[in-house]
């Protein structure tokens, strides 16, 4: 009886002891890593970051005439009492790492041969965060999916066959962008964000391409506890989007301040359009001639509790 109870106690003590080591032994779960970026934009093109779950993010962005345009500063004042473009938007989250959009923005872009591109633009948009970077290294980096959808509400040009408000049939009226993004978080102070989109027209002008893939490239520097310094670059790919057809890259900087629930931006670029569907197809300003213009924007993060959630607290 004595020698059953001592080998009972023995295989308990060796349970209990081999359940310690292993606890002590397993790895710890690996921890996000928090606001890879402050806003869920950088000056053209999106970042990483997703609205948080059950938040609203509102948007205003603005962007003015060209800077440089002195036979006309008379009349515009550095390009502040023109208008290339106007947006209006809201993005929700609608889950953990999903969230979706909706904007309305006035059009911009320009093609090379003077003519307006698409106006007028209701925009739908969706982000969903495939990984996110953990530290330790664990996972190195965020990957995030963007995509967008864009209708132009714009008046029919009656009679016009060589405009893109001709529009013949309705599905004319719209483009996409699908773009995959991935960033890494180096420090408190420095983040970097690479990309790679698709673009496609149903309607363009003759000897065009429909589909123009793309490159870009980003980053932020935490100046100071309240300054960033953001900038970033894209780079259509496609025969038709050369220099010498005059079409450019698109570049952009500007300082980023962030202040409770508001983040704002001031901003200088040289493209005209603010949506990827306006500005990657649609850019002829030239950074290096002084085609760039000044551009602000703001964005305000609303939270909605449902009552469930309330009662818990």
């Amino acid at each position: 009886m004595i020698r059953k109870l001592t080998c009972t106690a023995a295989f308990a003590v060796a349970a209990l002891c081999s359940g310690y080591a292993q606890e002590e032994t397993a790895p710890m779960p690996a921890t996000p890593v928090n606001h890879t970026f402050t806003d869920t934009r950088l000056v053209n093109m999106p970042s990483v970051e997703v609205t948080e779950k059950g938040k609203l993010e509102i948007r205003l962005s603005q962007r003015f005439g060209e800077m440089l345009d002195f036979k006309n500063i008379g009349e515009t004042f550095f390009g502040l009492e023109t208008l290339s473009d106007l947006m209006l938007g809201v993005e929700y989250g609608a889950m953990d790492n999903l969230s979706v959009g909706l904007s309305r923005a006035k059009g911009g872009g320009v093609m090379a041969d003077g003519t307006a591109g698409m106006r007028q633009l209701l925009n739908g948009s969706l982000k969903y965060r495939l990984v996110r970077q953990a530290e330790g290294g664990s996972v190195p980096v965020s990957v995030t999916l963007s995509g967008l959808a864009s209708l132009s509400t714009e008046k029919k040009a009656e009679g016009e066959t060589d405009v893109i408000n001709s529009y013949p049939k309705f599905n004319h009226r719209l483009a996409y962008h699908g773009q995959v993004l991935v960033a890494r978080k180096f420090s408190d102070r420095l983040s970097v964000q690479a990309s790679g989109g698709y673009t496609h027209r149903n309607l363009v002008p003759k000897n065009d391409n429909q589909g123009i893939f793309s490159a870009g490239a980003g980053a932020r520097v935490q100046a100071t506890k309240w300054l960033g310094v953001i900038a970033d670059a894209t780079f259509p790919i496609a025969d038709t989007r050369t220099t010498d057809n005059g079409y450019y890259p698109i570049y952009g900087l500007g300082l980023e301040f962030k202040t409770g629930c508001n983040t704002f931006q001031i901003n200088l670029t040289n493209a005209t359009g603010i949506t990827e569907t306006d500005y990657i197809p649609y850019n002829t300003g030239q950074w290096s001639n002084g085609d760039f213009r000044l551009g602000f924007s703001l964005s305000r993060t609303f939270g909605f509790k449902m009552k469930s959630e309330e009662m818990k607290e």
